[in-house]
């Protein structure tokens, strides 16, 4: 954060805020822990903060400290409308656009006066919030997070509920500290949160091992139906809503599944592609390495976007016609990805 932002912040949290903090809709474990985390914080200092989220979340982040005073918009509108109304500061984390949070609740945010702060390491950011901080180079939010508490006052305020969250967001969004975004800050802030009372073998164990056999199961399936291209460089999975409800789909129980494809040897792009009837879309997630951007990739061609290497979309085709779509642009995108 730079000297103005700090100050502007600093003079927001002087006097007692009514807050509320928002991840993006589908909140993985760097929304929810980031947003977890700061909730500590701010009620540390003594402001009454709450978090919203706008839809449910997976099981194996409900554990994380601060998590049963989760409101979600979609079930529990009215309450959750009602702190919106009244609120003086709003945080959002972990998304740098307004639709990301969805139809309902976009719309009810651009109704809020208060004034909105944002934390995010995503690509382009919009212009909603009194105070942005962004910061591409940021391994997660949760970094930017244990970082924003370090710049207005002290991170000797971080006790074990805010390490056990911001952890838990870092090593979901660092693939377990394998993904290129992870710094040597990265680790240093890790060391400290373990300092502080993170529980990192636990914390590793409720989030990658807790697996179901239906979730299993699941995985056999994606995998079965994975499509290599290794003339493109590319691997693709499928998953139609009969599979989905054959294995009793749960939310959560496809994360991950995407990295599997760049696991082949030679393989630089992966994606996934998970049919969802009820909205009628095809969600889609992108991953790369090396040069090729799937962000750029996503915003492009699948109404989408994240990081570089790391990405999500969406199509309104059907799963046939979006796999036509997507295998015409790997043609276009040949000479990128083979080179």
């Amino acid at each position: 954060m730079n000297p103005h932002e700090v100050n502007t912040v600093r003079a927001l949290l002087a006097e007692p805020q009514q807050a509320v903090i928002i991840p993006h809709k589908n909140p993985d474990g760097d929304a929810m822990g980031s947003c977890l985390g700061l909730y500590h914080f701010l009620t540390k200092l003594g402001h009454n903060a709450r978090v919203v989220a706008p839809n449910d979340y997976p099981k194996f982040l409900k554990w994380m400290p601060g998590n049963n005073s989760v409101l979600i918009y979609e079930k529990q509108h009215t309450e959750a409308q009602a702190l919106l109304d009244k609120a003086t500061l709003v945080f959002t984390l972990d998304f740098n656009e307004l639709g990301r949070v969805g139809p309902q609740m976009e719309a009810a945010l651009k109704q809020v006066t208060a004034p909105m702060v944002m934390i995010d390491h995503h690509q382009a950011p919009a212009s909603y919030a009194k105070v942005t901080y962004s910061d591409t180079s940021m391994s997660s939010t949760c970094e930017m997070v244990y970082r924003f508490i370090e710049s207005i006052g002290s991170t000797s305020i971080i006790g074990e509920d805010i390490a056990n969250c911001l952890y838990a967001g870092i090593v979901t969004d660092t693939g377990s500290f394998k993904f290129p975004s992870t710094s040597s800050d990265t680790h240093r802030i890790a060391a400290e949160l373990i300092d502080k009372g993170a529980r990192n073998a636990e914390i590793h164990n409720k989030i990658f091992d807790t697996n179901t056999a239906n979730r299993l199961h699941l995985l056999g399936c994606a995998l079965k139906n994975m499509v290599i291209r290794e003339e493109m460089n590319t691997a693709y999975i499928t998953l139609s809503q009969e599979e989905l409800d054959m294995y009793q789909y749960k939310k959560g129980d496809t994360e991950g599944f995407v990295n599997y494809g760049l696991t082949l040897d030679g393989i630089k792009f992966a994606v996934i592609f998970i049919e969802n009837r009820e909205e009628g879309i095809i969600k889609i997630s992108f991953r790369s390495v090396g040069e090729f951007s799937v962000n750029e990739f996503a915003r492009n061609y699948f109404n989408g976007g994240g990081h570089k290497n790391a990405a999500g979309g969406r199509s309104e085709r059907s799963m046939e016609e979006t796999i036509t779509y997507f295998e015409s642009l790997l043609e276009k995108h040949k000479m990128e990805l083979t080179s």
